[in-house]
């Protein structure tokens, strides 16, 4: 399961049974002010889809330095690994969401408004598929 965790929404994605492709499933509204974090949306589709892992993306500077929404990023996956007892693996996400709204921009010629309710899902499904392509230890375990 990737996500690309923010500090209203957490977009979801879930990879093929092979661990080839990522499709976006949906968008998890959180509230990080009352720590509401949407973990029994993320328990109902752990079970659902036997989910083996999570990938965090981590929103590192574009100089590489690690700000805020990293320590943010790294505290839901340690509540994740938490309460589920299953690995969590972390990968670079920097521009997944530029590239989103660039693709949904460009191809799908989409509305501003119909691209804030996808923008978070597609950057997940981007996450995840950074991380599939990439060989990392969730896929690793697959094989």
């Amino acid at each position: 399961m990737g996500l690309d965790v923010g500090s209203r929404t957490v977009g979801v994605a879930l990879s093929d049974a092979l661990g080839w492709t990522a499709q976006g499933l949906e968008i998890i509204s959180i509230n990080e002010d009352e720590e509401v974090f949407g973990l029994q949306r993320v328990e109902e589709i752990v079970k659902e889809h036997d989910v083996i892992g999570f990938v965090v993306g981590l929103p590192k500077n574009m100089n590489n330095t690690e700000g805020p929404r990293v320590e943010a990023a790294q505290s839901y996956g340690k509540m994740l690994e938490e309460k589920f007892n299953l690995p969590v693996d972390y990968i670079d996400e920097r521009l997944t969401t530029v590239e989103a709204e660039r693709m949904l921009v460009e191809q799908a010629d989409t509305s501003r408004k119909k691209r804030k309710q996808v923008i978070d899902k597609l950057a997940a499904s981007l996450i995840l598929q950074n991380y599939l392509d990439s060989n990392g230890n969730l896929v690793r375990n697959l094989k």
